[in-house]
């Protein structure tokens, strides 16, 4: 079924309500119209109404990561209105071509993004998919031995000796083997649904995986004051500790990888390995001798307290230690202090100085001026004079891969931006320098239009000195870490 929307738009231009971004399109003040997408235009009355009122012209068409699109277009008395459909042909065509390259047509696509990297296959190499389709099978028979095996420790601990039958056993290995099935789930989850964050900002996610961590030690540490509750609060304890590995794992691997400058990171791992099986035993010896102290940790406090020690202790160290990593890859969050020192100072900072100066545990959202990417048009344009406010903009950025605009609705400074199709991360960085440069040189009196036409010439005269500054500079420019949301895109035509 497809859907004609007639838009009304009862606010200013660049006035908006939103709180959340929408990966998929929720109408608003509009007048929907359904019928039905068959026949083909051409074969049916549908044909012959078009026909009548005359072709429109498609503005613009917005395309969702759910294959839905939206088309903009004016129809003969110089309206907007909208084309909503739920599949588009183009979108379909793509993706039975891109699963049947894969052998994965029969997946659903909820299942194959959770289940496999974004842009696959052309992400990654070509024998990854059989790979993972070999690995499984080998994992499952590895956890089915471990599942056995765990009956079997249980049993030489004296589990089950007191009846002298093997049920008490089974049955405590059951519950031992399903408080590691919970802590999978979290794994899991964490995997599927967080894939394609660890690659941006892998020092801020292996941090909060030792805040996660944390956490579920806690829930270990209380389980000798409610030992009825063993099972519950261990099981909690073993899903936040595996959501932190989850985070942890992923993230050190894109450490080492930034390590490995020579290729070798199959040795660095090895190292890494060697330094860390080292820490472990020296750990072990010295948590022995604090347990075997006498009077030092009998006292359940005494142990609470000593735990809180060496927990934020080990925090302070971790933060240490990656406040010394020196990436020369642009993230979001460093192209941001990049962006500004130029824009303010018309210079740009080192690796090591602006790693240094990097805030591990900021999150993106409370970063001024605040950016939202991947806006849809009925959010960014609205208002009665929305239809020369869409052709105003696509002129302004016919040079340019997004469209960008100021929130004027909102109470502190913020900017929307919408990507076309095809756009990269120089697109995204392109888009932050804009931003920037509004932010500074904003005037909520003088004409929007006029600042933004001022902020892009002087994009185009900056934009290109401050890329020779960041290759000088020791960055990374060929492959920057600034994803382009593909949750929405647009093209700027499109048929009807």
């Amino acid at each position: 079924m497809s859907c004609a929307l007639q838009l009304s738009f009862p606010t200013h231009a660049f006035e908006s309500s939103r709180k959340t971004r929408r990966a998929t399109p929720t109408p608003r003040h509009f007048q929907i119209l359904c019928f039905s997408s068959q026949p083909k235009p051409e074969e049916g009355e549908d044909a012959d109404h078009l026909r009548g009122q005359g072709q429109p012209k498609v503005i613009l068409v917005e395309r969702y990561g759910n294959g839905t699109a939206k088309r903009y277009f004016l129809d003969e008395d110089s309206q907007l209105r909208t084309f909503l459909e739920e599949h588009s042909l183009e979108t379909n065509r793509f993706q039975d071509s891109h699963a049947s390259d894969t052998g994965l047509l029969w997946l659903p696509n909820t299942v194959k993004d959770f289940i496999l990297p974004a842009g696959f296959p052309g992400s990654v190499s070509d024998d990854y998919l059989q790979y993972m389709l070999l690995q499984f099978p080998t994992n499952v028979t590895a956890w089915i031995c471990h599942a056995l095996v765990t009956s079997s420790l249980l049993k030489a601990v004296g589990v089950g000796s007191v009846s002298g039958t093997t049920a008490a056993a089974s049955a405590a290995a059951i519950r031992w083997v399903s408080k590691d099935g919970l802590g999978a789930v979290g794994r899991l989850l964490i995997g599927g649904w967080f894939g394609n964050l660890f690659d941006d900002d892998p020092k801020q996610w292996r941090m909060y995986a030792d805040f996660i961590g944390s956490a579920g030690s806690i829930f270990d540490l209380t389980t000798q004051v409610y030992p009825a509750y063993f099972l519950p609060l261990a099981s909690l304890g073993n899903l936040a500790k595996a959501v932190a590995r989850g985070l942890k794992d992923p993230s050190f691997r894109v450490i080492q990888n930034h390590f490995a400058i020579s290729g070798n990171l199959g040795e660095v791992a090895a190292k890494e390995e060697v330094w860390e099986v080292a820490a472990q035993l020296i750990g072990l010896a010295l948590g022995i001798v604090i347990l075997e102290t006498p009077g030092l940790v009998k006292a359940y406090p005494v142990l609470a307290l000593t735990w809180m020690s060496m927990r934020l202790l080990h925090l302070w160290l971790r933060y240490q230690s990656l406040s010394v990593l020196q990436f020369n890859t642009i993230n979001l969050k460093r192209a941001r202090m990049l962006v500004k020192s130029h824009v303010l100072h018309a210079t740009v900072p080192g690796c090591v100085a602006c790693n240094r100066e990097e805030n591990i545990l900021l999150w993106q959202r409370f970063i001024k001026p605040r950016i939202t990417f991947g806006v849809s048009l009925e959010e960014m344009v609205v208002g009665e004079r929305s239809v020369s406010t869409v052709m105003t903009l696509l002129k302004l950025y016919a040079n340019e891969q997004y469209i960008l605009v100021v929130n004027q609705g909102h109470g502190e400074f913020e900017t929307f931006v919408s990507f076309k199709v095809g756009a990269t991360s120089v697109s995204v960085l392109r888009s932050v320098w804009q931003t920037y440069w509004l932010h500074e040189n904003w005037d909520s009196s003088v004409n929007v239009f006029h600042q933004l036409a001022q902020s892009v010439l002087q994009m185009e005269d900056g934009f290109e000195d401050f890329i020779q500054q960041l290759n000088r500079a020791g960055w990374d420019t060929l492959q920057m870490n600034l994803k382009v949301p593909k949750e929405i895109t647009f093209d700027e035509s499109g048929p009807v």
